[in-house]
């Protein structure tokens, strides 16, 4: 894998998820609601949700190795269980949110789209939203929804305040732990590079060289019948 890394087994919360756990629990949501008649996933079609250049920020390169180690983490956490259904040839996997976070359906598509794309405003979420289900009529209803992610007793989601130049905040999931600050707005910078005096010498001493040479080349094309 490229661009992802490895879960922190460091951290104080033993249920705050790693990126990749928490990109494999979104795609985990996302396709029991979007290609039900394939979950739940083998290992192979998570593999392939998890790269997706589509619906994906950031896009990843995870092995099946990754996506391995991602599930023995969600499974730890109770958040995904191995499927053995009598049809099932290979192994399969399921998430277990529900289980663990109860909540209503709408709240579910939200955080799933929050896992698989980082923080994203109101209006973003209800857009994006509709490909795994039905969105409320208004911003209002679902910034409701929001809302009471982020009253839980464990809270689930979090509004940040806008980004400069921005006027609506965004919302972030909180699985993977307190959202990283946003990296303050880059100032341009201008660079003014200092030459040498003896190198500027050199330079000055080329530029009439190559002037000399020119004055020279002009007098012979017209010594010979140039135009």
């Amino acid at each position: 894998m490229t661009t992802e890394t490895q879960p922190d087994l460091s951290s104080s919360n033993p249920n705050t998820l790693s990126p990749l756990e928490a990109r494999v629990l979104g795609c985990l949501i996302e396709k029991e609601l979007t290609t039900p008649d394939i979950y739940p996933l083998t290992l192979n079609a998570l593999v392939n949700a998890a790269n997706q250049r589509n619906n994906r920020n950031p896009i990843l390169a995870a092995t099946h190795e990754d996506i391995e180690h991602a599930l023995d983490g969600l499974r730890q956490k109770r958040l995904a269980t191995h499927f053995a259904g009598a049809e099932a040839r290979v192994a399969k996997f399921r998430h277990m949110l529900d289980q663990v976070y109860p909540m209503e359906p709408t709240a579910r598509v939200i955080l799933a789209e929050l896992l698989l794309r980082g923080p994203q405003t109101t209006a973003e979420l209800r857009t994006r939203g509709e490909r795994m289900a039905a969105m409320p009529a208004t911003v209002g209803e679902l910034e409701q929804i929001l809302a009471d992610l982020a009253a839980r007793a464990e809270p689930l989601a979090r509004k940040l305040p806008p980004q400069r130049g921005q006027k609506e905040a965004r919302w972030a999931q909180l699985l993977t732990g307190e959202p990283a600050a946003d990296a303050p707005e880059a100032t341009p910078v201008t660079v003014t590079q200092t030459l040498p005096p003896e190198v500027e010498q050199r330079l000055a001493a080329l530029e009439a060289e190559v002037a000399c040479l020119r004055n020279e080349l002009e007098t012979l094309h017209k010594a010979l019948g140039g135009a």
